[in-house]
């Protein structure tokens, strides 16, 4: 390729970075969500038309591949259980919320003068919420699991389904086909890709990076995580189905999968970077005219698209029993439009529906409203808080964390860390296990532990099995130069998270200990019994309790006359070890 054409295809990506760092500080400095500062540097980009000669094709697509990435890291958190478990939200609680939401807004619609089918067709695009907003958002709050966040993520997930049914009635529209047909084939679609997304994860993709694990070769992961993404993305598109559907399944058939929370490690960083050149899309692509000539119809429209929005979300929570304040809380965080609205108000079909002009304030008013979901979540949050704070009733159950993956997190899963989660799962406390060696995690996983595939002193993998939730994390065979290394940021990072490093022998705990690391010395590997008191003791977990376990386990690894000379020399042992 020649020099030019090289620095011809570098200069807007270039460009790009420099100004999406410089606006991301620049918010951060503010107190401003960055969202709205790239929402406004796209409009600021649009207006001086920095862009318009070598940049707007490339902002375009780094912008969809943000919302690919998106709803691939979604389907990673969306199992087979996962979905059984979050059924009522998808297809109950989400369909009622699509429903009083398009019926609500479609009146307003009506009552402004749009036909009956425009103002159903714009109910329905304006009760969808923003998938790239909300997700980041509940990630950025650590809400991960807690129901407000997971029922919020379940109703998106049936809102990206609506989506594409809306966007196949846009396009019968020009096309004068049957909208019911089409709409029913392209459910069929859906259905036929889901099965196939799990059956692919099963026999397929679980099999294949088995296989890459194998290698030990982290980057083969981080090119199997873009190749599935953007290959399940260009599968669905093929088909006639969304693309974000597509990315959305690529991630479901690798959540069963052990290898997913080392895959959400390597694809983190292109999410987050990518989102951001989506929401610079977005203010790009905003008419200046209507910006300039219509924006008090512009701001009004805001306005009732988000109040609306807040009271029928509040009416649809509030039919599946949840309490006032809960309501209140997803209300406000639903109340913005879609990234999909977008893409269904630029059909020309719909614009010649409901009016170019109508069509521009709807797509300024999404881009508005979803700049202001930082802020107004967090006023239906804080007076989420006043609400409790002042009812008589108790707390609302579904204001509490569920689905909790577990407050420990083990590293390795050898005898120390099989005996821990052994320990664990006796007095009910939830853990995660971290496998590197591919045929140690087969066989944990084989014998029923709960464990992943990863490198547990990987940084790029503390967020991904949510080291900010966590109480404990167990290091069982600690290297001490790569401590050495990592145990200033761990403290740094995640300084509420008590860590308990494992030494083998005196001088490996004296290296660890010149550290300043918390070092548990086990003298004894097949019992690992140092190891289990101290994670249990961080439980308060009754030591007479403890005790009685471990004598069981003693009497079933070595039963009858092992078992007693077992615990006489544990007894010595710690008769002999200074108090």
């Amino acid at each position: 390729m020649p020099d030019k054409d090289i620095l011809a295809t570098l200069l807007p990506i270039i460009v790009l970075l420099v100004l999406g760092i410089v606006t991301a500080i620049a918010s951060r400095a503010v107190r401003m969500s960055p969202i709205v500062g790239y929402i406004v540097l796209g409009i600021g980009l649009k207006v001086t038309g920095a862009l318009d000669s070598f940049g707007g094709p490339t902002l375009s697509l780094l912008a969809n591949l943000g919302v690919v990435f998106l709803l691939f890291d979604i389907g990673l958190h969306f199992s087979i259980e996962h979905v059984k478990a979050q059924a009522k939200d998808i297809f109950a609680f989400g369909p009622v919320q699509v429903l009083f939401a398009t019926a609500s807004l479609g009146l307003v619609a009506l009552l402004l003068g749009q036909t009956l089918p425009a103002a159903l067709l714009i109910g329905g695009i304006c009760a969808l919420s923003s998938t790239a907003v909300v997700a980041r958002l509940i990630a950025e709050r650590h809400q991960q699991s807690c129901p407000v966040g997971l029922t919020a993520t379940a109703i998106l997930v049936f809102q990206d389904l609506a989506a594409i049914f809306l966007l196949i009635i846009g396009n019968s529209l020009q096309s004068a086909g049957n909208v019911l047909l089409v709409g029913a084939l392209a459910l069929l679609k859906s259905a036929v890709a889901f099965g196939v997304a799990v059956a692919a994860g099963r026999f397929v993709v679980g099999p294949v990076l088995r296989l890459v694990a194998r290698t030990k070769n982290e980057e083969v992961f981080t090119a199997m995580a873009l190749a599935l993404a953007l290959a399940a993305g260009w599968t669905t598109l093929s088909i006639g189905l969304s693309l974000t559907l597509g990315a959305f399944l690529g991630g479901l058939s690798l959540s069963e999968t052990p290898y997913k929370a080392v895959i959400r490690s390597e694809i983190i960083a292109f999410r987050g970077l990518l989102l951001g050149f989506f929401f610079i899309f977005v203010g790009y692509t905003l008419d200046q005219n209507a910006l300039i000539h219509q924006w008090p119809a512009i701001v009004v429209v805001t306005l009732l698209l988000i109040g609306v929005k807040i009271v029928a979300n509040v009416a649809a929570s509030r039919m599946f029993h949840w309490s006032v304040p809960g309501s209140t809380q997803l209300g406000f965080m639903l109340a913005q439009g879609s990234e999909f609205g977008f893409v269904i108000l630029g059909l020309p079909a719909v614009r010649n529906l409901i009016g170019a002009g109508p069509a521009s304030i709807l797509v300024a008013a999404t881009a508005l409203s979803m700049a202001a979901t930082p802020n107004l979540a967090g006023a239906g949050r804080n007076l989420a808080a006043y609400l409790r704070k002042h009812q008589s009733r108790p707390k609302s159950a579904e204001m509490e964390p569920k689905g909790d993956p577990g407050p420990v997190i083990i590293v390795g899963m050898g005898r120390i860390g099989r005996a821990v989660a052994d320990a664990l799962e006796n007095f009910d406390i939830g853990y995660c296990g971290i496998e590197r060696d591919h045929r140690r995690l087969d066989q944990a996983i084989a014998d029923g532990y709960d464990a992943k595939f990863g490198d547990g002193t990987d940084i790029r993998l503390w967020q991904s099995v949510g080291l900010t939730t966590r109480k404990v994390t167990v290091l069982t065979a600690p290297d001490v130069s790569v401590q050495a290394e990592v145990s200033k940021l761990a403290a740094a990072e995640y300084p509420h998270l008590k860590r308990i490093i494992v030494a083998h022998d005196k001088k490996h705990a004296e290296s660890l200990r010149a550290l300043g690391l918390n070092t548990i010395e086990e003298d004894n590997l097949e019992f690992s019994e140092n190891t289990v008191r101290a994670v249990l003791a961080v439980f308060s977990v009754a030591p007479a309790d403890v005790e009685a376990w471990l004598r069981t386990r003693r009497d079933r690894i070595f039963p009858g006359p092992a078992a007693a000379a077992a615990r006489a020399m544990t007894s010595i042992q710690q008769i002999a070890l200074p108090a």
